[in-house]
């Protein structure tokens, strides 16, 4: 091979598989067209060719094995990329374990020994998805947290982030933090429902010590009763200006009407007395004017 073709080939792309690609089309076959990455030629079935395509053509895929363990291209949308979380839906038990519907033909595997409950057809999980080094196949693992960076080395206190809510535990709920960290959402700190599959925003709370992470659903400090302020005055405005609720109603009406702590309802209502957005009557609270 001569230098300037070695050169040549190293612009080909490295292929990574579970992800997506942009790959050159290098030929046509009765039954496809062949993609050219530095591995091999990548089969993309006839069946996901864009009408229209060319030879020369760059065309984004998403790459995975099929039942045979070969690489396969395909122009559908995948529910689930490698090292990322999903809540996916279980289509088959079988002998070998549990198949999910990831959004593309073939259906991704959990083997039993990636479980940690008995996986039944129709019901969603929260899976994690890998390449396994000894089987060289993509897997999916309800042993999230094995998979997730230790230490938070890109995250900062009050910072807002994603979280997908994967496990329920005695005082509160595990969260995967941006696809990449583990950290708790503590039940008495929560303000509302939240539920096992669910994505929402969240905001780091605290990182202690041990590089474990607190969460919260609210914005952490002054940010945070901005909030509430918005929610107060926003009730007020829905209620003709006007709420029976003040510093010494019952905890458990504020949380009905608000759904926010006692604690945070009085402060949130002294800084709107500050700017005089409020006025405080012994019966509630009146927007002013």
């Amino acid at each position: 091979m001569r230098w300037d073709e070695e050169i040549s080939e190293n612009k080909i792309p490295e292929l990574k598989v579970g992800d997506f690609n942009t790959l050159e089309v290098v030929r046509f076959v009765d039954f496809g067209a062949y993609l050219e990455s530095r591995d091999c030629d990548i089969l993309l079935p006839k069946s996901k060719i864009p009408d229209g395509t060319k030879i020369g053509e760059m065309l984004g895929v998403f790459i995975y094995k099929d039942s045979e363990n070969r690489l396969i291209a395909t122009t559908d949308q995948p529910k689930i990329t490698i090292n990322q979380c999903a809540f996916l839906q279980v289509m088959d038990v079988t002998k070998y374990g549990a198949f999910l519907d990831w959004g593309i033909e073939n259906q991704l595997l959990v083997p039993y020994r990636e479980q940690t409950m008995p996986m039944k057809a129709g019901l969603k999980y929260l899976v994690y998805l890998y390449l396994d080094k000894v089987s060289d196949r993509l897997v999916a693992t309800m042993r999230i947290e094995k998979h997730l960076s230790k230490v938070p080395r890109d995250l900062t206190i009050k910072e807002k982030v994603h979280l997908y809510i994967y496990q329920k535990t005695p005082i509160g709920y595990k969260a995967v933090i941006n696809q990449k960290y583990a950290g708790m959402l503590y039940d008495n700190e929560l303000g509302r429902e939240v539920h096992i599959g669910d994505l929402v925003t969240g905001y780091v709370k605290a990182i202690r010590d041990d590089h474990k992470i607190d969460l919260s659903l609210q914005p952490i400090g002054f940010d945070r009763l901005n909030g509430i302020t918005e929610i107060i005055l926003n009730e007020l405005l829905k209620h003709n200006g006007f709420l029976p609720l003040n510093d010494k109603s019952p905890p458990e009406k504020v949380k009905k009407q608000f759904n926010i702590s006692k604690s945070d309802f009085k402060k949130a209502v002294g800084i709107l007395f500050k700017q005089k957005k409020i006025e405080l009557r012994e019966n509630g609270i009146a927007l002013s004017g």
